[in-house]
């Protein structure tokens, strides 16, 4: 569908606020080509002073590692006095660990669309694991004002889940792969639950997919 820019323009300077434009932004800088970087900066900010340094660059899952040190350290955690008019707000650290998490599974979807299936999807089960322990009601990772929960991050399960799936079926055994499928589709997905089921069975190895399709009957 064509796109017409001027009302894009004019609907980003009037409607967003300043986190949504800030959500925009990292979305942006996330598939802007690395050497159009420099025009997107011209004016603003010094290229030179992002140069990055290769002997220091991490791999997916050492950032995802971090990313996982800093959160259950509490990092992120950034409460605020919740009255009626703010009970739906989120704070600029939960929308900050909330645009981490979506930059780093955007990373796994696409080492795993590559061929990298072993790092990936060690990394996609740690982001995971944080999603389970959001879901525990500990507030130690990010503060919600009304009804904590990981549905709140907003993760596309219809693009993540086949990726995962796939990389899963590359490195795990028939019963993990049944039981890691079940926990992850029983602990966040609603009324699309059998859909993501097929979808595994589908992209299991055939002893996978009979170690599945007998939880699923259980």
């Amino acid at each position: 569908m064509p796109i017409d820019i001027d009302r894009l323009r004019q609907s980003i300077r009037q409607d967003l606020d300043t986190d949504e434009l800030l959500i925009l932004l990292d979305r942006a800088i996330e598939l802007i080509e690395p050497d159009q970087l420099p025009q997107l900066l011209k004016g603003i900010l010094a290229i030179d002073s992002f140069q990055a340094d290769e002997t220091t660059t991490q791999s997916l899952l050492e950032d995802v590692e971090d990313f996982r040190d800093d959160s259950l350290a509490g990092l992120y955690y950034e409460a605020f006095r919740v009255n009626s008019r703010n009970f739906m707000d989120m704070s600029r650290e939960t929308t900050n660990w909330i645009e981490q998490f979506e930059r780093l599974i955007n990373r796994c979807i696409r080492r795993c669309r590559d061929g990298e299936y072993v790092q990936t999807q060690q990394a996609f089960k740690i982001l995971f694991n944080l999603l389970d322990e959001i879901d525990k009601g500990g507030d130690t990772i990010i503060f919600f004002a009304d009804e904590a929960g990981s549905w709140q991050v907003g993760v596309e399960w219809a693009e993540v889940l086949p990726c995962y799936f796939t990389a899963l079926a590359e490195v795990a055994k028939p019963e993990p792969f049944a039981q890691d499928v079940i926990h992850l589709v029983t602990a966040h997905i609603g009324h699309d639950r059998d859909m993501h089921l097929s979808t595994a069975l589908k992209l299991a190895k055939p002893s996978q997919r009979k170690a599945l399709k007998r939880l699923i009957q259980t």
